[in-house]
């Protein structure tokens, strides 16, 4: 079994021949606020103010034929979404970032459906924050 990287225990991505749970689509922000001040005459002038908190989107896909329960995994993310849940996120067995890692929001897509209903493939677009 390969671990490709977790946040915390709540959500570990891995790989081998009965189970799945890998991410797509990941996207990091790192942005800064700046001031500017104006001048008479003259262009304004900028003014560095302070970094902002790093943001990170990704989809992870919850499939049952790969070994994953997706209505199980779905419910442990609401559930650390609604509790604030703060962790660090670890790719590749390096952390990403400095600092810890909160869900803001986790968008759901329920794509296949069994007459019992139970849950065989879903998607979960999840937005994280930088915690400090």
């Amino acid at each position: 079994m390969a671990v490709v990287g977790s946040w915390g225990n709540t959500i570990i991505f891995r790989t081998s021949d009965s189970r799945i749970l890998t991410f797509s689509n990941f996207s990091r922000t790192v942005s800064s606020s700046w001031a500017n001040h104006s001048r008479i005459g003259r262009k304004d002038k900028s003014e560095f103010v302070r970094p902002d908190l790093q943001k990170i989107t990704f989809t992870i896909v919850l499939d049952a034929t790969l070994g994953v329960k997706p209505r199980e995994t779905l419910e442990k993310i609401a559930g650390a979404v609604e509790k604030g849940t703060v962790n660090t996120l670890v790719i590749g067995g390096k952390k990403v970032g400095s600092s810890r890692w909160v869900i803001q929001s986790a968008s759901e897509a329920w794509d296949y459906i069994l007459q019992e209903g139970q849950l065989v493939h879903a998607k979960v677009s999840l937005t994280m924050e930088e915690y400090l």
